[in-house]
C-alpha cells in the first residue's frame, strides 16, 4: 500500500510539473500570438491537458494501473511539439491536435489488442497484407513531394502511409517470430521486410527505408541471435546501396553536401548550416519560445525541429529529450527480461529501438554528422502521420511491462 501511495504521489508531482510547463508555454504563446489565433491556442492546450488528465485518472482509478513512465515521457514530448507548432504555424495547431488525439486512441486500442496473444496471431497476416498493400498503393498513386514519392493527398489532408506501416512492420515481425520457433519464421519475415524496404526504395524514401531495415535487424537478432546471418544481411544491403548510388546519380546528388555543408552555405547546405548556427545561439536555456530565427527556415517544425528546440528551449532541454528516447529503450530492455512471451520483448525493443534510431538520424542529420535523410523527430516534429505512429508504437513498449494487464483479477 505504501508503494502504491508513493507512486501516486510521484505521478501527481510529475503531472504537476508537466502541466506547469504546458501552461508556461501557453501563456508565452498568448503573449505573442495574433488575436485571431489566441482561441486556437487555448483550445489546443485546454483539450490536450484535459485528455492527459482523463487518461491518467481513468488508468489509475478504473484500470488500477500504477506505472506511467512511458506515458509521462510521451505527453511531455508531445507538449513540446504542440508548442512549436502553435508558435510557428498557429493555423495548423488544431489539425496537429486532432492527429495527437487519434494517436492516443490508437495507443489505447492497440494496448487492448496486445493483451491477448490469440488476437495478435489472428491479426498477423491481415496486418502484413494491409501494410504491403498500403505501400504499393502509395507507390502507384502518390506524387513526388520534395524528391520522394511517399505522400497521399485527400483533399486538403495529406498522409504518409509509411509512418503507419511502421506499426504493422513491428507487429507482424514480432508475431511471426513468436509463432514459429524455426528458421522458417525468419525467412517469412525476411520476405515481408524486403517487400516493405523495396517499396520504400522505389519511392526514394531512403530515410524511412533505413529505419525499416534497422528495425528488421533488431527483430531478427532478438529471435535468432545469429550474428553471422545479420552480418550477411547487412553486407548485402550495403552492396545494394552502393549499386543504387552508382547507377542513380541523382540519388547520390542528394548526399553530395554531406560532411562539408559549409561549402554549400546558401545552396544544399542552407538548412543544416542555419540549424547549427541558431542551435548554438540558444545556449543552455534558449532564447525563449517564439524568439528564434530557425523557425523561418523551411521544414523548421519537421526535419529541423531539434534545432528549434536547441535555439528556443536550450541545450539542457534538448539533452533531456534525447535521454527520453534512451530511457524508453532501457525501459524496454529491463522489462523484456520478465515479459510473458518473446512477442512482448521483441516488439517493445524494436519499437523503442526504432524511435531512438530515428531520433539519431534526425539529430545527426541536421548537424551534418550523418546525411540529411528528412526523417522526423518522434513525438515532436509536426505531422499527423508521424505523431499517430509514435503513440501507437508506444503501445508495444507499454505492453512489455507485466503489470500493464490484469489476469484472473490479479495483477502480474
Amino acid at each position: 500500500m505504501r508503494l502504491a501511495k508513493g507512486k501516486n504521489v510521484n505521478l501527481a508531482i510529475m503531472l504537476l510539473v508537466i502541466t506547469l510547463f504546458q501552461l508556461t508555454c501557453l501563456f508565452t504563446l498568448l503573449s505573442k500570438a495574433e488575436e485571431q489565433y489566441m482561441l486556437s491556442s487555448i483550445i489546443t492546450f485546454g483539450v490536450y491537458i484535459a485528455v492527459e488528465y482523463a487518461y491518467f485518472i481513468g488508468a489509475r482509478l478504473v484500470l488500477k494501473r500504477h506505472g506511467f513512465e512511458v506515458e509521462l515521457i510521451a505527453f511531455m514530448l508531445t507538449s513540446i511539439g504542440l508548442s512549436i507548432t502553435l508558435s510557428v504555424y498557429p493555423s495548423k495547431a488544431i489539425t496537429q491536435l486532432v492527429a495527437v488525439l487519434i494517436g492516443i486512441v490508437g495507443f489505447i486500442v492497440l494496448q487492448w489488442i496486445l493483451r491477448d496473444l490469440k488476437i495478435v496471431m489472428a491479426l498477423r497476416v491481415p496486418a502484413a497484407v494491409a501494410g504491403l498493400g498500403l505501400l504499393v498503393f502509395t507507390l502507384v498513386f502518390a506524387g513526388f513531394t520534395h524528391g520522394a514519392k511517399n505522400w497521399l493527398y485527400i483533399g486538403n489532408l495529406s498522409i504518409q502511409p509509411s509512418e503507419l506501416v511502421k506499426v504493422a512492420f513491428i507487429f507482424v515481425g514480432a508475431a511471426t517470430l513468436e509463432k514459429l520457433q524455426s528458421n522458417r519464421s525468419l525467412t517469412k519475415y525476411i520476405v515481408f521486410a524486403l517487400g516493405c524496404v523495396g517499396a520504400l526504395g522505389l519511392m526514394y524514401d531512403f530515410g524511412t527505408a533505413l529505419i525499416f531495415f534497422f528495425t528488421f535487424i533488431v527483430i531478427s537478432f532478438m529471435r535468432s541471435g545469429d550474428i553471422r546471418t545479420i552480418f550477411l544481411v547487412c553486407t548485402v544491403a550495403l552492396m545494394g546501396a552502393v549499386l543504387v548510388l552508382m547507377f542513380k546519380p541523382y540519388v547520390a546528388n542528394r548526399f553530395a553536401s554531406y560532411g562539408h555543408v559549409w561549402e554549400y552555405f546558401d545552396t544544399s547546405g542552407f538548412q543544416q548550416t542555419r540549424t547549427m548556427i541558431y542551435s548554438a545561439a540558444g545556449g543552455l536555456f534558449g532564447v525563449g519560445l517564439g524568439n528564434g530565427k530557425l523557425r523561418d527556415v523551411f521544414a523548421a517544425t519537421e526535419d529541423l525541429v531539434f534545432g528549434v528546440v536547441c535555439e528556443e528551449f536550450g541545450m539542457i532541454m534538448a539533452g533531456a529529450i534525447l535521454l527520453s528516447y534512451v530511457a524508453l529503450l532501457i525501459y524496454s530492455i529491463r522489462h523484456s527480461k520478465f515479459a510473458r512471451s518473446s512477442f512482448y520483448a521483441i516488439s517493445a525493443c524494436a519499437a523503442s529501438g526504432l524511435m531512438l534510431f530515428q531520433a539519431s538520424l534526425n539529430v545527426f542529420g541536421v548537424n551534418d554528422l550523418l546525411p540529411l535523410t528528412g526523417v522526423t523527430l518522434p513525438f515532436i516534429s509536426r505531422g499527423g502521420s508521424s505523431i499517430m505512429c509514435c503513440w501507437m508504437l508506444l503501445a508495444f513498449i507499454k505492453a512489455v511491462d507485466r503489470s500493464t494487464y490484469r489476469y484472473g483479477g490479479v495483477r502480474q
